[in-house]
Formats: structure tokens, sequence, C-alpha cells
């Protein structure tokens, strides 16, 4: 699997009730690498996936922590660094009550200028399947990329997912905008409000069901709610989420992409594959961070890797 998309450094600020404006409030604060499209990577590798590789752009900053980051986590980094542009950040505010909802400041640094130049068609040798993170949507640079990546998974014919990524940026972009990129996607992985904002819809459920009249594949990711699987203009199987105690819900539509995805590339189907996404989600929402345990972790506590 190849993963295109953003690898930015997430701090994660664990505070209980609201922000007090103008003076402090007590928080735990932790640097935790991060990045939706690194994400995926990281628990596609966690899950099985035995060959994932990641593209993405970071700066002199924190270049050489991020490739060992990723490589401690199974993940083959194919890092450009920026000479200019610093890592990006994310400011990761999370509620650390009952919700652990979370909101981001997001300064996208060096992976909103991944573009063309950074691409070859040799990247999609062996490559099964092409994620990419909606960030990459982001951007004139980004989008540029988006349509010659499309154009080279195309030649290949390799199958291509998306994860939109972030509601708020798809505002500005503008949804038929957005649509229009999306050209040749093959499976789309929504979040709720990304799936309402994308159809103009209010229920998740129809809304999933008018996407995949457009998208082969629809995945929409409904947090506590579990999962919706969309084909043909209908809604196929709705999965249910698996309980969990939430300590920080940053990176919990990641998880759930990179196993669905790994599962996909096994051979299961896409309700199988999104009962493996929620069971990746709870697991993440019970931790700090995005990102799972670190390869190396998992091999000290017994665990073993699937190829």
């Amino acid at each position: 699997m190849l993963v295109v998309g953003d690898v930015v450094t997430d701090v994660v600020a664990r505070h209980r009730g609201p922000l007090a404006a103008g003076t402090d409030t007590a928080a735990t604060v932790r640097t935790v690498p991060g990045g939706a499209g690194a994400n995926v990577a990281c628990w596609a590798a966690h899950e099985g996936c035995a060959d994932v590789r990641l593209l993405g752009r970071v700066g002199l900053d924190a270049a050489e922590w991020h490739e060992r980051e990723l490589t401690a986590s199974g993940v083959q980094p194919l890092l450009v660094t920026d000479p200019e542009a610093p890592t990006g950040t994310v400011i990761c505010l999370v509620d650390s009550g009952a919700s652990a909802e979370r909101t981001f400041l997001t300064d996208s640094g060096a992976s909103l200028r991944l573009a063309p130049d950074d691409w070859s068609p040799a990247l999609l040798d062996g490559v099964a399947r092409l994620h990419l993170s909606g960030y990459l949507f982001f951007s004139g640079s980004g989008r540029a990329l988006v349509s010659v990546v499309l154009e080279s998974a195309r030649a290949r014919g390799v199958p291509v997912s998306l994860d939109p990524a972030s509601a708020g940026f798809l505002t500005e972009l503008g949804v038929d905008r957005f649509l229009d990129l999306c050209a040749g996607v093959d499976v789309l992985l929504p979040s709720r409000d990304e799936a309402c904002l994308l159809t103009g819809l209010p229920d998740p459920a129809d809304a999933a069901a008018k996407l995949s009249r457009h998208f082969p594949l629809v995945v929409a990711k409904l947090g506590n709610d579990g999962a919706l699987v969309a084909r043909s203009g209908s809604v196929r199987a709705r999965v249910p989420a698996l309980r969990a105690t939430p300590r920080d819900t940053t990176g919990a539509g990641d998880a759930f992409t990179g196993a669905f995805l790994t599962a996909l590339l096994g051979g299961a189907g896409p309700e199988e594959a999104a009962r493996a996404g929620c069971a990746a989600g709870a697991r993440t929402v019970e931790r700090v961070g995005g990102r799972p345990p670190a390869a190396h972790t998992r091999r000290d506590e017994g665990g073993s890797r699937a190829h």
C-alpha cells in the first residue's frame, strides 16, 4: 500500500471542562507524531499490511524524528525534506471528559507543499492500493499532485481510496470543486460531517447512499455510531461501534481507514473490513495521539506481524 499525505507534529493538550479565556487552564500536554496520512499508514502496518509506504513532506526541523517514528511503526518513509517550510504542527485541544472530543488548530507547514515534482510513477511499483489524504486537496500544489497521481494510478490499474479529511477545509474549497477533483477514486471514506457536507443531506445514511452513486464504495465513519457501507445508491450494511473508554479521539478515523484498507487488501468484504476499522478506532481513542504502539513495542510484548 502506498499512502500519499500529510506528516505533522501533534501537540495534544488534554484539559477538563471549558477553556478559561484570558488565564490558565490546567492540561496534560504531549508532543507526538501525527498527520492523517501518516496515521493511516501506521495503522495499516499495525494491522498486518506487510509493505506500507508513505510519501509526505516535512521540514528540516523534524525530518529525522518523523522518519524514525514511521520506521518504528513498520512504515517505509518516502519523505521529501522542504528547505524552507517547517514541519506542519497541529494543536489538538482535547476535552478529557467523557466525550474526549477534540478541536484542531492547524499549521500545515511543509505538508501543503507536496507537489507534482515529488511524484514518480515508479512509486506505484508493486503497489496494490493507493490511498490519498484529503489534506492534499487544500493547496494548489497538492491539487496538482492529486491530478498527476490519479493519472498514474489509472494507467497502472491501481485502485485509489480517499479520506476527505476536514469538513472545515472542504467548506473553504467548495464541494463541487472537491468532487470534480475526485474522479477516479473507487473508495471514499468520509466522516459523518464530511458526508453530510458533500451531499447537503442531514442524515448520514442518506448522504452515504447519495455519495455511492458517484463512488463505487462509500464507507461513512460515524464515531460512536459505527459505520455505514454504501454501494450503488443504497446503504448495504450498518456496522456497530465497539465500546471504548475514550482518552483522545484524535486519529480515530485514520485508525479506521488503515485497518479497513488492510482488511480489504487481505480479501475481506467491505462489511468485514468496516468491522476491523471500528475495532481499530475503538483502540485508538483509548490512547493519546493518533498512532498505534510502535512495531518494536509490539515485538517486545510478544506480538507478531502478518505478511
